[in-house]
């Protein structure tokens, strides 16, 4: 077998380079050489890929019935958009301890499955095996960071599911860098997408996350996986979020919700309800119908605001975009002429939940102006709308759907667009004394 040809490849201008150089000589770019196999220095490799391939007809092609894999964890089931697609390549990215490893182990439980763990030996996983509670005849462990050996023992049986935990430990012996590093990343997860399409076993990759909050490796990573999700939760919560940030084979919108517990992740089945438990009735706090994909889930916006202490005042939002919250607090003095040009102001989302769509405005600014004037919004009154900066409220998406989960929650007083044309009235519709 003829030696593998290795090069180092500049990541911001292709140049290329026999050996590593800290700068690369055609951008000047510092540290951007990433050592990668060498594919074009064989010329058998060319004269090996045979016959031309004949493109065909996208009219004349015949699609067949896409069978998914159910796992039977209906929250995970609603992310991958109905189930696991065999043949599929999915990257679950999440911070250090925040589960990635307990729930792939328990959904690997639940096919014949070959888990390979590059960080665990087999005892210790067997260990967290037993505490989960779990039971499988059909689970088999794998202790290898070595990709080819992991791909050969794969080969050898029929697997449903291959767990590769995790992408960063994973090395193939054709390249000298470390493990971890970009070429090894990048070189190991093509191996891994290559198996998966050749022998149509679904794989799923766990994924570290750098401190700046995305994957660790190189973003063709993401470009060369099907599905990409993210396990989110705060540390002092038991809630954890699922989401998924690509997915070739359904939609990206849609949300699971598991808890933490001494059994491993268990999934919530009424998110709503979870989120809105402890909730008591003060000044700052209101209910918000928010939608994640096809659910509308209900949570807490709760808000707190304090007299400056310094010059500037202060601005802080945890589960809500700042920069949109700093517009809000501009349109609530302009337009409504409510006083916040001195007042601290800080708003919460409860649950450790974050939300994304501009629904949310108007809850928001009901439980700023609501601590501001430390009235209690009654505790049967939810508030969804988008906020212009003139001061109109706006429609939104499936307010049906929201107000439907609402009503099933027992909330009766609702503050929409429809319902309030300024943010003036809106305010002084929902207070109560």
């Amino acid at each position: 077998m003829a030696k593998t040809t290795t090069i180092y490849i500049c990541q911001q201008c292709s140049y290329q380079s026999p050996q590593y150089l800290g700068k690369c000589p055609n951008c000047s770019s510092w540290n951007t050489l990433v050592e990668s196999i060498d594919r074009t220095a064989s010329s058998s490799a060319k004269a090996s890929l045979g016959p031309v391939p004949k493109p065909v007809k996208l009219s004349e092609t015949t699609q067949k019935p896409l069978v998914r894999l159910k796992t039977k964890v209906d929250e995970l089931d609603r992310v991958l958009g109905g189930g696991i697609v065999p043949g599929s390549v999915v990257l679950l990215a999440g911070d250090p301890g925040i589960g990635k490893s307990t729930l792939l182990l328990q959904i690997a439980a639940k096919f014949k499955a070959l888990y390979i763990s590059g960080e665990e030996s087999v005892e210790q996983i067997k260990l967290r095996f037993n505490r989960l509670g779990e039971k499988s005849s059909h689970l088999f462990i794998l202790a290898e960071t070595n990709v080819d050996q992991v791909t050969a023992a794969a080969r050898e049986n029929t697997f449903e599911v291959v767990v590769v935990d995790s992408i960063q430990t994973m090395i193939t012996e054709e390249l000298n860098s470390a493990a971890g590093s970009v070429g090894q990343v990048r070189e190991t997860a093509y191996r891994l997408h290559r198996f998966a399409k050749d022998t149509g076993v679904a794989v799923f990759i766990i994924g570290q996350v750098t401190k700046e909050g995305t994957v660790a490796g190189p973003k063709v990573l993401e470009h060369l996986v099907d599905t990409v999700m993210h396990l989110e939760g705060e540390a002092h919560h038991a809630f954890r979020i699922l989401s998924a940030a690509k997915n070739r084979f359904g939609p990206i919108e849609e949300i699971g919700v598991f808890e933490m517990s001494e059994a491993g992740m268990t999934e919530v089945k009424n998110p709503s309800k979870q989120f809105l438990t402890g909730r008591i009735v003060a000044p700052g706090s209101i209910v918000v119908p928010i939608l994640e994909g096809s659910r509308s889930v209900l949570t807490e916006i709760q808000a707190l605001t304090n007299p400056t202490s310094f010059g500037l005042p202060v601005r802080r939002s945890l589960g809500f975009d700042q920069n949109r919250l700093q517009l809000l607090v501009a349109t609530m003095i302009k337009r409504a002429g409510i006083p916040l040009q001195n007042q601290d102001i800080f708003i919460n989302v409860a649950g450790g939940l974050k939300i994304a769509e501009p629904a949310a405005d108007l809850a928001v600014c009901l439980a700023i102006a609501s601590s501001v004037f430390d009235k209690v919004i009654s505790k049967d009154t939810i508030a969804v709308g988008e906020v212009g900066l003139l001061g109109e409220l706006r429609e939104i998406r499936f307010l049906d759907k929201r107000l439907d989960e609402a009503k099933r929650l027992g909330f009766k007083n609702f503050i929409t667009p429809k319902s309030a044309k300024t943010l003036k009235e809106a305010v002084g519709l929902a207070i109560r004394k």
